[in-house]
């Protein structure tokens, strides 16, 4: 693969001379700024050999260099090793930034070119202004990779289907009446896939692990317009638009379609690639309605949810207790844990299948935040410290998200120790009382003070937001817990994980993660009578006996026990030990009906209390 990197670089470079340009910066994005890219669009991934989900390459006329952030740390360092590319560790001190790499390495007057068509607006213009600084100009109107890479792949050909009304809870077309009332007279142009997928009802296999297909939509005051390819279209899913009021044209026709529009058009800074945004006449930039709309989950989405984590909870028993039980005889590795882990999803009903690969670490596997195990990297798992299993599963009525690390052995100390601390800070955040107007940014102390104790922290967010049958990172900009600001409340109907984490380099790896859906709290008087916290009357009224709220909570969406032989149970406060033995009774009591006698057995000796 070395090889092949430095060859594919040189073909980069020759065309690059061809073209007068000095730098080429190649991004992880496509041009519906989607977390999971489809193979066409898979360029950085091609250039540089780095298969992780993020990160930029850069190449120069004699130098490249690659960026991307701490879940990647050590598998950047792996498969960069042996090539030219200098890998850069992001938010690390001393790291320079694209733009301060570029103005270090080329003179000024130099040209730096991207590709309109996979970088938002926000990025385009963010790079063109700091590299301005530097002397250096930028261009947008440059794809090399439509000319060397010979065998690109097309675009996907997966074909749409409808995500019946007993999923959605509600018809696309009252939908899209929602959103005009919220974009008044303008029209509304949306590149996000997430956002056109939950509008129209409709889902596709285009997309890995997220069923969204490749698509734009524009919604004007009296049309809907769905840009995709035609052959995508059953017959049933094209009578099912026309019935809804949406129009279909090919998805290449879209630059026509908007050079058209004479009135403004609503897009997004951060979403809307630079290549349709330039066509435009009169651009406005706001945040799209529709992905506040998508976040709030109906009663019938929520009641998809609790029966999806369910099926997945069963899924998980029977996996862990056949680990337990089958790694100590031999012949396991962590590809074929995975293997048999989608086999048990795959046995429940409406299994569409996973959310995203499957996060399988053994021992010091474990430490790599993202790392996902192949042929090349697969190692056996013996019956001895800790095995970090991260994944998720997509049902047509909701989608999971879960971590479990497991102790299949012999441990050290700092094992348990880590087990412990990661699962303090996992019961502070997953049993949090907030009033109303809370941030996740305000909650992620919750999770990370228990490590910070000892001297401990992680670099990724701590949560962030399910989609239902949907994306398994929602809106990703929005609710979240991190230590970075993110601003929106959390509020009742919003879907949101709490996934703390330590990771020892050449060691292990903990992390503990379910999925939770913010709730209205609950609060007795003296006398045990429920108290009024459903609405904001309660900010005024002394007599409800709260002030400044309503407040919130969580409810644990995610059944599956946490296994007790790593916790160092004298470092658990009494009520963090009460509110655990609560949750494992919880997940005992939800999933007994479902399971057949030995499954029952096995549950109610792991869900003991401690």
């Amino acid at each position: 693969m070395k090889n092949v990197v430095t060859e594919r670089v040189s073909q980069l470079r020759l065309l690059m001379r061809e073209k007068g340009i000095d730098a080429f910066v190649t991004p992880s994005t496509d041009p519906h700024s989607g977390e999971y890219v489809p193979e066409r669009w898979k360029s950085r991934r091609w250039i540089s050999g780095f298969s992780g989900s993020a990160g930029t390459a850069v190449v120069t006329s004699n130098k490249a260099a690659l960026w991307t952030d701490s879940r990647y740390f050590l598998q950047a360092e792996q498969q960069l090793s042996g090539t030219e590319y200098v890998l850069n560790k992001e938010k690390i001190d001393g790291t320079p930034s694209v733009t301060e790499w570029l103005g270090a390495a080329l003179p000024k007057s130099a040209t730096v070119a991207v590709d309109g068509w996979v970088n938002t607006v926000e990025a385009v213009e963010e790079l063109r202004n700091e590299l301005a600084e530097y002397g250096l100009s930028l261009r947008t109107d440059v794809d090399p990779y439509s000319e060397i890479w010979t065998d690109r792949p097309q675009l996907p050909d997966g074909k749409l289907f409808i995500q019946e009304l007993k999923y959605t809870g509600e018809s696309a077309s009252h939908k899209i009446a929602r959103i005009r009332e919220r974009i008044g007279g303008s029209a509304l142009f949306v590149s996000s896939l997430e956002e056109i997928a939950w509008t129209l009802n409709l889902r596709c296999d285009d997309i890995l692990y997220t069923p969204f297909f490749v698509s734009y939509l524009l919604l004007t005051s009296d049309t809907v317009t769905l840009f995709v390819k035609k052959d995508k279209v059953t017959g049933e899913v094209a009578s099912y638009l026309s019935d809804e009021g949406v129009t279909i044209l090919d998805y290449d026709k879209v630059l026509e379609a908007l050079a058209s529009l004479t009135s403004p058009v609503l897009c997004q800074r951060d979403k809307t690639n630079y290549a349709t945004y330039s066509v435009l006449q009169h651009p406005v930039f706001r945040e799209s309605p529709i992905e506040r709309m998508l976040i709030y989950k109906n009663e019938t989405e929520i009641k998809g949810f609790r029966n999806a984590m369910e099926k997945d909870g069963v899924a998980m028993v029977k996996w862990i207790k056949w680990t337990l039980e089958n790694v100590p005889k031999g012949g396991q590795t962590e590809l074929s844990l995975s293997r048999k882990l989608e086999e048990c999803r795959a046995e429940q009903p409406l299994f569409m299948g996973v959310s995203f690969e499957s996060i399988m670490g053994y021992a010091h596997h474990g430490a790599i935040v993202h790392y996902e195990p192949t042929s090349e990297t697969d190692i056996p798992v013996f019956p001895k410290g800790l095995l970090l299993i991260d994944s998720g599963a997509q049902y047509l009525d909701g989608t999971t998200d879960i971590t479990r690390t497991i102790p299949l052995g012999d441990l050290t100390w700092e094992m348990r120790r880590d087990y412990t601390l990661v699962l303090k800070g996992w019961i502070n955040l997953g049993r949090a009382v907030f009033p109303k107007g809370t941030c996740g940014t305000q909650l992620d102390t919750l999770a990370r003070e228990p490590m910070w104790k000892f001297g401990i922290n992680y670099l990724h967010g701590t949560g962030h937001g399910v989609g239902q049958f949907m994306s398994v990172h929602e809106a990703i900009d929005l609710h979240q817990f991190r230590m970075q600001w993110r601003p929106t409340p959390l509020l009742p109907g919003m879907i949101i994980t709490d996934e703390p984490g330590i990771y020892i380099e050449g060691s292990h790896g903990v992390r503990h993660e379910n999925t939770m859906l913010v709730v209205n709290a609950s609060f007795l008087d003296k006398d045990g009578k429920a108290l009024d916290n459903a609405s904001d009357k309660c900010e005024a009224d002394e007599a409800c006996g709260l002030t400044f709220g309503p407040y919130y909570t969580f409810e644990h969406l995610t059944l599956c026990p946490v296994l007790t032989d790593a916790i160092i149970v004298d470092m658990l406060t009494d009520d963090e030990k009460s509110w655990f033995n609560k949750y494992q009774r919880n997940v005992y009591e939800r999933l007994e009906p479902r399971l057949d006698e030995e499954h029952k057995v096995w549950l109610k000796k792991v869900t003991m209390p401690i």
